[in-house]
């Protein structure tokens, strides 16, 4: 149980929604344009953590070393561009959740890897997250994920103290970034990487097998 929280902050995907079947279309999109088939979408659902580089490994098996995959990637966000609300869709139970936080009066925000580019859109457009109180990209500050700079950007605009903030996110980074800020960190194992690895040794301090088991270990301030 935390005790005194004045704010919750999410990773957005993988957490709050499921974006892998746009990430996912958006690479075999461009498989299709090279007469290629499409790979089913459990292929790249554990690698959308990753985002580009993810999605260009599964579909090409291109690291980021590869001399096109700086082209590859631009062309990749453009169709992830196109399509990015196509079929994403927000996890079951975060919806409520999230109505639940505002009634007990508890602001929350998003802290996530995504660029600018693209999180702003899922966020006018995904009418659950219209209510976050801030949402702080990979490239809003000079650090991403891992690195504790976007969950004390998140603190600064909210006007929280980050050790009465609670962090939650899918992927170990999530954990190592939350525990850097000082922060409660809760590990949710519906996301992508739950289910695959090792979530018992990221050093959460709770694992959380759905959105309403959250609301049982927040005790508001």
């Amino acid at each position: 149980m935390f005790h005194d929280v004045q704010a919750v902050l999410f990773d957005l995907d993988g957490t709050l929604i499921d974006s892998a079947p746009d990430l996912g279309g958006a690479a075999n999109d461009m498989r299709a344009a090279r007469d290629m088939p499409v790979l089913p979408l459990a292929d790249y659902r554990a690698h959308c953590g990753a985002g580009a580089r993810g999605m260009l490994a599964v579909a090409f098996g291109m690291k980021p070393d590869h001399l096109d995959f700086l082209d590859m990637r631009e062309e990749f966000f453009s169709r992830y561009e196109r399509r990015m609300t196509s079929n994403t869709v927000v996890f079951d139970g975060v919806p409520a959740m999230l109505d639940r936080l505002a009634q007990r009066g508890m602001p929350w925000g998003i802290v996530t890897n995504k660029s600018k580019r693209f999180t702003g859109k899922l966020l006018e457009g995904i009418d659950a997250l219209a209510a976050s109180s801030t949402a702080i990209s990979g490239d809003t500050t000079a650090h991403a994920k891992p690195h504790p700079e976007p969950l004390f950007e998140a603190c600064r605009r909210m006007g929280v103290d980050p050790g009465r903030c609670v962090y939650v996110g899918d992927d170990e980074r999530d954990i190592v970034a939350g525990i850097a800020a000082g922060m409660g960190t809760v590990a949710a194992s519906w996301g992508y990487l739950g289910h695959a690895a090792e979530i018992d040794r990221w050093g959460a301090d709770a694992v959380v097998n759905s959105p309403a088991d959250l609301l049982n270990l927040l005790n508001p301030a």
